[in-house]
């Protein structure tokens, strides 16, 4: 007891006691603060999941059913995951009156708030590819430009163009134009596989090299035409169309004149 009694009136006593103290009142706090942003922000998150259910019910159940399950005319949603979503309606691809044609890019129906609602909501069904962040698009930094040419020819160039600009396919379908597409939807396109795309995973393109692929795009998206009209930069094929019409018609033009004269 004595020697208990030492240890008790020793002078480090108090100073480690008041900082155990302030280490328990410090912890307690924290904890008790984490709880509540924690529980705000899953209350923020099923109010976002709501908002994107009740749009959903009004503008998209007609054809995808009510449970997002699909049906005759349209296909189900149910782990497509929230990039699918993001790609068709922030793109204005959907929602389409005519689901029998191809989708094509046009001006969103819906506001970026909702977009994330509809893709959360969709997100919540059932696990799918996510909306890549801003962190992830870096391609500036973390791209490579002479990489991205090159995967973009072996990989895109048979659909989508050698310079980008689109190309027709089978079945009166067609691959868009990549010129003046955000980052963030040309990545989503990839993990997604939207109409006739592949889905490029991970395993078939990393994430370096689909920012790579960006990266090229977007220069080829600045690039100057300097010889001129590029007459979309689909190559010698239109040019020399259109320099064979402009000659025939010329020397049409040209013997009908000489025909009226000689009369």
């Amino acid at each position: 007891m004595k020697r208990l009694s030492r240890y008790r009136r020793h002078r480090a006593v108090a100073p480690l006691m008041l900082v155990f103290a302030l280490l328990a009142i410090g912890t307690t706090f924290s904890v008790a603060s984490a709880t509540p942003n924690k529980s705000a922000l899953a209350l923020a998150r099923s109010a976002v999941i709501e908002e994107g259910k009740q749009l959903f019910l009004k503008g998209c159940s007609s054809c995808h059913g009510l449970n997002a399950e699909g049906g005759a005319i349209a296909p189900s949603l149910i782990g497509v995951g929230a990039a699918s979503v993001d790609f068709q309606v922030a793109t204005g691809r959907m929602p389409m009156a005519d689901m029998s044609t191809q989708a094509m890019r046009k001006e969103p129906v819906y506001t970026p708030e909702q977009v994330a609602a509809l893709a959360a909501y969709v997100a919540s069904l059932a696990p799918g590819p996510e909306i890549p962040g801003d962190e992830l698009l870096n391609y500036e930094r973390d791209g490579s430009l002479a990489e991205g040419g090159e995967l973009f020819r072996n990989n895109c160039a048979m659909c989508h163009n050698f310079a980008g600009q689109g190309g027709a396919l089978t079945q009166g379908k067609y691959a868009p134009t990549v010129m003046g597409v955000e980052p963030v939807h040309i990545y989503e396109a990839m993990i997604t596989g939207p109409q006739s795309m592949p889905v490029f995973s991970d395993k078939t393109l990393t994430p370096e090299e689909k920012l790579s692929i960006i990266k090229w795009i977007k220069a080829a998206e600045a690039e100057p035409a300097l010889g001129g009209a590029s007459l979309g930069r689909v190559g010698p094929v239109t040019e020399g169309l259109l320099v064979w019409t402009l000659g025939i018609g010329m020397l049409i033009g040209v013997a009908v004149w000489l025909a009226m004269k000689a009369r």
